[in-house]
Formats: C-alpha cells, structure tokens, sequence
C-alpha cells in the first residue's frame, strides 16, 4: 500500500494571495503548498481522500490515471470545491458514478452544493456521484483497500479521519478524544495536522500536535495541512522529536 501527499497547506495554500511574508514570496519548494489531500494506493485501486480546489493540478502533478472512490473528512470549501474536476474520471469509468463516502451530514451537504450532480436526467458532460453514509470505527472495503472512519473534532465540529490498517490520515484537528487515541496506538505511521505555532480555535498548533503524536506513538509521523504562519520549517525541525517529519506536496509513502 502507497500513500502519496497530493497537498500539504491550509485553506489558502502556500503562497497567500497578497502576501509578502518571507514564506510566501520563497523560492523554495518545501514553502509552495497545495491544499491538503491525499491518494491511498492498493494493487489497482486508487482511493482519493477529499478534493478540493486544487485538485486538477494534483492529479496531473502526480499523473493519477483511476480513482476508484473519494473519502471526504468533511464540507469545508477546501475540502470539496474540487469534485466537479473528477469528471474525467467518471467520464473513463464503465460505472458512470464516482462513490463518495463521508459522514451522512457531509454527504448531504455535497448533494446541495452539488445538485447538478444528482439529478435524474443530468445535463451531459455533469459530473456523476453516488453516496454511502459511513459509521465510526466500522471495517470497510473498497477493491483491494480496508479502512475505516475515526471521530476527529474540528474546533466544534465532528468531522471524519480514517485509518488503513496500520496507517491514519488526520487533517484539519484540534482534538482527539481518549478512546480515540488509544485506538491508534497500534498503528505505524500516522498523519496529522498543524497549522502554525500560535493558538488557533479550530486547529492544532505544532505543539499540540506532537503532544497528539506522543501519547499515539507511531513509529513515523507526518505533519500536514501547514499554514504559511508557521514560518520556516528548515528552522522547525530541531523541534521535531526522531521519526516526525514535515510532510511536502508529492511525498510518498510505502505502508
């Protein structure tokens, strides 16, 4: 199983539009950054975690051919604007219908944000999904991949991680509950997110981050979904304990 980083910035991406932060304006490619997303590879089964505005650039960056079926964390813009451009995919697909799986509340949304998407007589050349209400913590499967859906708290607001096997995907946390962590302590690699150093309401500064990452303890960790606040990671990395790394747009992963 291969896990590849298709995005690794915030709602905004990295460079800001209008901003003349030394972030932004460096040439350096650790500092430009996609907004976050995910491909988790099996054998022939492709499984794309969330889509969002920049996904076209994504699949073409990492010259993605299938994508089997889309996992979505939750309804924020950054998170989802990007379905309309799987078109070619389903274009290509026998099925017509691109499944996407998420919590019900979520599916939901994308069904009247996406409403073209779901009717009975579409317009030609529109998109074509299918949806399927996941519960937390049940065993699922698509083609050659299991996984399943773990509760993740946004600020306020419940939205979903998942987790294949030994491997967990977290994007966009402020907290974990117990018995959340310690359903992952047996896992190997772990990613999860942190925005930037200073508090923020609904996300995770690097600190709280790797507060989460020491009480799971996987073997390696990676953080994503990094803000241009969070300054120079070069400088950062003194301190990352050993085995925590900051992810980068187009790393990939063995599992």
């Amino acid at each position: 199983m291969k896990f590849t980083f298709l995005g690794t910035g915030t709602s905004q991406g990295v460079p800001v539009i209008a901003c003349n932060c030394n972030i932004c304006l460096s040439e350096e490619s650790y500092n430009k950054r996609l907004r976050s997303s995910g491909l988790i590879s099996s054998g022939s089964t492709n499984i794309l975690i969330d889509s969002g505005p920049d996904l076209r650039e994504q699949m073409l960056n990492c010259g993605v051919k299938k994508i089997n079926a889309v996992l979505i964390t939750h309804e924020h813009n950054d998170h989802i604007i990007g379905l309309d451009d799987l078109r070619p995919f389903i274009f290509l697909s026998k099925d017509r219908e691109l499944p996407l799986y998420g919590m019900p509340r979520v599916l939901n949304e994308i069904k009247s944000r996406f409403s073209y998407a779901f009717y009975e007589n579409p317009y030609p050349g529109a998109p074509r999904f299918s949806t399927h209400p996941l519960e937390f913590n049940l065993p699922m499967s698509i083609g050659e991949i299991e996984f399943s859906m773990i509760p993740v708290m946004h600020g306020e607001l419940l939205i979903a991680g998942y987790r294949f096997k030994n491997f967990a995907y977290i994007t966009d946390c402020k907290s974990l509950s117990r018995e959340t962590i310690e359903s992952l302590e047996s896992i190997e690699t772990l990613v999860i997110s942190a925005l930037r150093l200073k508090d923020h309401h609904s996300h995770m500064t690097l600190d709280e981050s790797l507060e989460i990452i020491e009480k799971i303890k996987p073997q390696k960790a990676f953080i994503t979904h990094i803000s241009h606040l969070m300054g120079d990671i070069n400088k950062l990395k003194h301190k990352l304990p050993e085995g925590v790394e900051f992810a980068y747009d187009g790393l990939a992963l063995d599992l």
